[in-house]
């Protein structure tokens, strides 16, 4: 009884062990294969190419790069007659060769250069208001009330060194559709040089006092 007991569970074990898969040996039971190895590895390289030091170095007739230093954007516009070359205390060179002196303001409108007086629309050559500000009747400005179209910019250089604006004269300015950049006269001419000649002397206007101006007695 118990020998046909042990059989019966012997053949059950076998046909148990025909149907179960065997188990995949472990990564540490896998046998080391030395010849497909060097191959494995060559396709890693062959996926993850990288190009050797020297193949990376920038040859030294290498052209492909701008250099932004040797760029001048502006190199080939025309400089406007009226650019201011040179300020002096009592009046400007422009580039046209034409001085303002004796102490006359310069007024550059529409490329044209005129000899400015403010100061006889004011009665007085204090331009300098009680409150610290710049102050100039709207007669001081007729000329811009008169030309079309009107610049879209006036650069006002006051003196030699910067004030504000008075709202009186920036709301007569800004009623003729005329934008304001109040600076004092060195930084001004250079600001107007620059615009001008990026923008055209039809949108950049120029009012420019002497930087030998002493308020109340004029240019020294």
């Amino acid at each position: 009884m118990h020998s046909s007991t042990s059989t019966r569970a012997l053949r059950a074990f076998a046909r148990a062990q025909r149907i179960l898969p065997r188990a995949a040996p472990r990564a540490s039971q896998l046998p080391f294969q030395s010849s497909t190895a060097p191959t494995q590895l060559g396709c890693l390289r062959n996926q993850f190419h990288t190009s050797s030091l020297r193949s990376r170095e920038k040859p030294k007739d290498y052209q492909g790069a701008t250099d932004f230093g040797e760029m001048d954007v502006l190199g080939n516009t025309p400089i406007p007659s009226t650019s201011i070359d040179a300020c002096v205390p009592d009046g400007f060179h422009l580039n046209s060769g034409v001085k303002i002196m004796d102490g006359d303001a310069a007024l550059l409108i529409g490329g044209e250069a005129f000899a400015w007086r403010p100061w006889e629309a004011k009665g007085s050559k204090k331009l300098i208001n009680a409150k610290g500000q710049f102050e100039l009747p709207a007669e001081a400005f007729g000329l811009l009330g008169l030309v079309w179209p009107r610049p879209d910019l006036l650069i006002i250089g006051v003196g030699p060194k910067i004030v504000p604006l008075s709202p009186a004269t920036r709301k007569h300015l800004s009623s003729l559709g005329i934008r304001v950049e109040i600076l004092d006269t060195r930084n001004a001419a250079s600001q107007f040089n620059l615009l001008a000649t990026e923008r055209g002397v039809d949108d950049v206007a120029g009012a420019l006092i002497p930087i030998g101006w002493v308020d109340g007695k004029g240019a020294m």
